[in-house]
């Protein structure tokens, strides 16, 4: 049953000015390591779901669902419209999506000994995936379904490698800038285009007046594997607007923002085993491929990810607005939880797992000495576990949603 107030199959959330609160979703770009945020996702919408009943969807509840890369395809899951007008995806389909699919997204060759060969090899001749699965599977998936027409706004990086600049595709700009509005397929398969993993994606796009625009793109991660600050630059971009869905709003007004990050995890503490001394004996193939790991790679996303959630960080604190932002990221993985194509069931499995035991864990920051995440102590030296700070969270969100209801029915 839906508790006392709007339930989730009522009409779509009013716009923030009705409420208290602007609330954002992000997630992080690695592969098949989405598992670990789907799995992160699929708690909170359980926890809404026990609020607000069985309806209850993620879309429901947030301003901005904004990904890089696999969290792109995640938030397009979320966001897109399916039958009856809502998601396409439940938050428990995305996990089973992806231990469904992967393992024909990223096909594994069978070991042996001949394999580092044909690893180097593929480091030569072109993508390690050729891609048709995915673009495929996206396209049957999301049909012609445009930008514009998600059920909550979605923020998406993605690299223009011929302008040589970030492109950020927002359902914010798709009325001022109606080239922008592509078709999600488009967008999802060009943020998911990792390099060295799958082909970069070429599309145009036709106005009303028969203007033409053509990208050539790649994955977001480039540029923003964690999509944190992308989101939140939106956000502010539509108060300074004026945007009359943001009008009541003070763009550094952080305590009335609530923002969730998530990352894929990261196997930082196996990456210390890098040193400068080995680093100087590597040249371009020793940066591509290391030892079956892709440390160039690695490192830039690792470093991008955490350089926003600790600039994020930062900017909540100085507001005195810390309890607002939540980011949930393991840095602890190993072996293949590291790979962003590692698609064996064994390590599918793994992933499920590892998000699962991520709830259970304290709420952790990034110590800027170790480069270590480290659990957050509060006042009375207590720490608080991820699953209990996101159940707090869907209280939060609930409540903002039943208050914009009301305040919009009490002006009707």
């Amino acid at each position: 049953m839906a508790s006392d107030g709007c339930p989730a199959d009522s009409a779509s959330t009013p716009p923030p000015r009705h409420g208290k609160r602007i609330t954002v979703l992000c997630i992080d770009g690695g592969g098949i390591r989405g598992l670990i945020p789907a799995t992160i996702i699929e708690f909170l919408e359980s926890e809404l779901q026990k609020l607000d009943g069985p309806d209850a969807r993620i879309a429901d509840y947030f301003d901005v669902i904004s990904g890089t890369s696999t969290g792109g395809l995640i938030a397009t899951m979320l966001a897109a419209p399916g039958e009856n007008n809502k998601s396409l995806f439940a938050a428990k389909d995305i996990v089973q999506f992806y231990l469904d699919h992967s393992p024909k997204i990223f096909p594994q060759r069978r070991s042996g000994f001949l394999s580092p060969a044909l690893n180097l090899v593929d480091a030569f001749s072109g993508p390690k995936y050729d891609g048709k699965y995915l673009r495929s599977k996206i396209q049957e998936l999301l049909g012609n379904t445009k930008l514009s027409q998600t059920l909550t706004s979605i923020v998406i990086p993605t690299f223009d490698i011929k302008l040589s600049q970030p492109l950020i595709f927002s359902s914010f700009e798709t009325e001022q800038f109606p080239l922008h509005d592509a078709l999600l397929s488009d967008i999802c398969i060009s943020t998911s285009a990792a390099p060295t993993y799958l082909p970069g994606h070429y599309f145009e796009t036709q106005d009303d007046q028969g203007n033409t625009k053509s990208f050539n793109l790649i994955d977001g991660g480039v540029a923003a594997n964690n999509p944190t600050i992308s989101a939140m630059s939106q956000v502010t971009k539509q108060i300074l607007q004026s945007n009359t869905d943001f009008e009541s709003y003070e763009p550094v007004d952080y305590s009335r923002l609530l923002v969730i990050s998530i990352g894929t995890g990261t196997g930082k503490q196996a990456q210390k085993n890098y040193t400068a001394q080995m680093s100087s004996r590597w040249g371009l193939l020793g940066w591509l491929y290391n030892g079956g790991n892709t440390p160039l790679i690695d490192i830039f996303s690792g470093a991008s990810s955490d350089l926003v959630d600790i600039y994020t960080a930062h900017v909540f604190q100085a507001h005195d607005s810390e309890n607002r932002y939540l980011r949930i990221q393991d840095d602890s993985l190993t072996g293949d939880a590291t790979s962003v194509d590692k698609s064996t069931e064994k390590n599918l499995q793994n992933l499920v797992e590892i998000g699962k035991k991520l709830l259970e864990k304290p709420v952790s920051r990034v110590n800027l000495e170790t480069g270590l995440s480290e659990p957050v102590v509060d006042a009375k030296g207590e720490t608080t576990s991820n699953g209990d700070r996101l159940a707090n969270f869907a209280k939060k969100l609930s409540n903002e949603r039943k208050r914009r209801h009301e305040n919009l029915a009490s002006t009707a």
